[in-house]
């Protein structure tokens, strides 16, 4: 792996990272009338986050390259901006979440078109299944702001 893409890859992990405890926040921190749905909702997003997170790190790992691996590290390079800790009601933290996952996808959009001019193939095929995956979880939050 290149390492501008090593680079491109690692901040895409930040992003993770961040959207990863942000996520916390807004499951410790939603109120309102429909508090139980968005609660839950945010755990199944940011349990399926962990698992993009470690995929990243070990795709890393597998080329060659040192994943980010501390808060300190992600912040460092993460274009994602953390949360501070407040209540926020549902529809105000669904907006945020959608604003933080269309990020994501255009990340990994980015990064997958990148790989494929180095025929980096292990790169293309996660960035494609991360986008689809994006893109499901857009096509929700956006049916829920309805």
């Amino acid at each position: 792996m290149k390492k501008e893409l090593a680079t491109q890859v690692n901040a895409y992990l930040a992003n993770i990272g961040v959207s990863y405890i942000k996520l916390h926040n807004l499951h410790w921190n939603v109120v309102g009338s429909q508090f139980k749905a968005a609660h839950e909702y945010l755990e199944t997003l940011y349990d399926a986050l962990a698992d993009v997170l470690d995929a990243i790190a070990e795709l890393l790992k597998m080329n060659g390259e040192a994943p980010l691996a501390s808060m300190k590290g992600y912040l460092s390079v993460a274009t994602i901006p953390e949360l501070e800790s407040v209540e926020l009601d549902v529809k105000s933290a669904m907006q945020t979440v959608l604003k933080d996952m269309e990020s994501l996808r255009t990340q990994a959009s980015f990064i997958r078109e990148q790989a494929d001019k180095e025929n980096q193939f292990d790169v293309v095929a996660h960035m494609e299944d991360d986008v689809a995956n994006y893109n499901k979880t857009i096509w929700f939050i956006q049916s829920m702001l309805k």
